[in-house]
């Protein structure tokens, strides 16, 4: 790594300060529907919208413009927007005036088509028009337009909002930084490539100065992201060495990364995971299906030896690192044989956990024009519960086998079922819950483990 990428991750003076908002300046509500670069997304638009002088409301009926950032990867994402979309039509009848912006990728994938999905949208944006989104609500606002619904959604091939902040949202605890927008790779299912657009990496520069200002903001973790964030590269900077780069920021107790791409996971990567004390051992490594032909006709560019072969490498340089994956079954041609590669390659590496789901087709991509849907949806549903009992059963044997071991936490905050208790993550990204009175949001506490469920971890009193 350049000593030049370490001086820029020690500097701390270009952090700045945001005045408060009006006290009649205009509110707006964000949800959110997708990954987790749709939640760096919203901290983005809030940021932007801040800027612009906008206020937070805490609810939709609160709120002068209802914003919804959304996902387009699966068909009931799409589903449940529309949704959404047709009940904030109903509130906005009953308040006049109000603003429903729907921005993202759905809006990308579906462009004005969305507006017969729901009529009551007021503004269509895609993810690289966010710099626009002032004058596009402003539009939509205005007193003597006409009403005339906004859209923009044009692609952007050099947009990385560079220069913008993201120190917004989320828990103040685990922030994001965006290094990488769009996608090369297109996978005959996936339709990221057409509604993120093509690859560009954010300058290290740039980078660097956003996780600076999250660790100025008390952010303790920083998660790097991008739809294949290993592939990132600009001049003469990998991934590696950014990501060693951002372990030299002052504040910053973890580091964490998603989604890298197999074919990219070189062993630059391994080693400054394994070598870097603030990056966290735990990898989401997408696997998509154990079937060599079905990952061709996906056009993965890997075969499942390969995949082997990095988990392999992974766990020869960290033992006890945690492994999360995806599972897509009932994709094009998939037979009962490809099915049962996939639960055998499972029983074999044993991940910690999984995002598991039934193929739907995606319009624009080239499964959708070239290949056919031909698992009828009973056999797609069969499947998919047979992955998912299968996977339920090892991570219920991988928690357990973490009881009686000191694990250090760090706390994001109050537990969902009981406020009185904290919650946090282990370095291998698994959820514990803290016996009361222990720790505070923002710590790192060490606990020892005294039961497990098959997605949590419970800590015992001291």
């Amino acid at each position: 790594m350049s000593d030049r990428l370490v001086t820029l991750g020690k500097r701390t003076d270009d952090v700045r300060a945001r005045p408060a908002p009006a006290a009649d300046a205009p509110r707006v509500y964000v949800e959110t529907y997708g990954c987790q670069m749709n939640v760096a997304d919203s901290d983005l638009i809030g940021s932007v919208l801040a800027d612009a002088g906008y206020a937070t409301a805490a609810k939709a009926d609160e709120a002068d413009v209802i914003l919804v950032n959304t996902c387009a990867v699966r068909e009931k994402a799409e589903e449940r927007v529309t949704a959404r979309a047709q009940e904030l039509g109903a509130l906005k009848r009953k308040k006049p005036g109000t603003v429903l912006a729907i921005v993202g990728c759905m809006a990308e994938h579906l462009k004005e088509g969305l507006a017969d999905r729901a009529p009551a949208v007021d503004v269509i944006a895609g993810p690289d028009s966010y710099r626009r989104l002032p004058e596009l609500l402003a539009a939509a606002r205005g007193r003597d337009a006409a009403k005339q619904r906004q859209i923009d959604v044009r692609l952007d091939k050099e947009e990385t909002y560079e220069g913008l902040s993201g120190a917004v949202g989320g828990d103040g605890v685990s922030g994001f930084v965006t290094i990488q927008r769009g996608c090369d790779k297109f996978c005959t299912f996936c339709v990221v490539p057409f509604t993120r657009g093509r690859e560009r990496g954010t300058p290290p520069r740039e980078v660097l100065r956003q996780v600076r200002e999250l660790a100025a903001a008390g952010y303790r973790e920083v998660v790097l992201l991008g739809q294949t964030v290993n592939s990132y590269a600009w001049e003469d900077t990998t991934f590696a060495r950014l990501l060693r780069a951002v372990c030299t920021v002052e504040g910053l107790e973890r580091v964490r990364f998603t989604s890298p791409y197999p074919v990219d996971f070189t062993d630059d990567v391994i080693a400054a995971i394994a070598e870097e004390p603030k990056v966290c051992k735990y990898v989401h490594l997408p696997l998509q299906s154990g079937s060599d032909a079905v990952l061709e006709r996906m056009r993965r560019g890997y075969t499942v030896e390969d995949y082997r072969t990095i988990v392999r490498n992974l766990r020869a340089a960290m033992p006890d690192i945690a492994l999360s994956t995806d599972i897509l079954t009932g994709f094009s041609g998939e037979t009962d044989e490809d099915h049962a590669m996939t639960l055998q390659l499972m029983r074999e590496l044993r991940f910690d956990s999984a995002f598991m789901f039934a193929y739907s087709e995606r319009d624009l991509t080239y499964a959708a024009k070239k290949l056919p849907d031909d698992v009828p949806e009973a056999v797609k549903q069969k499947r998919l519960a047979e992955i998912i009992a299968l996977q339920e059963k090892v991570s219920a044997e991988v928690f357990a086998a973490q009881v009686g071991k000191r694990e250090r936490v760090l706390v994001h905050g109050p537990s969902k079922r009981d406020p009185a208790q904290l919650m946090g993550r282990t370095d291998g990204f698994k959820t514990v819950i803290l016996p009361t009175g222990l720790g505070a949001v923002g710590e790192l506490v060490d606990v020892t483990i005294a039961r497990a469920t098959m997605a949590t971890l419970f800590g015992a009193t001291p």
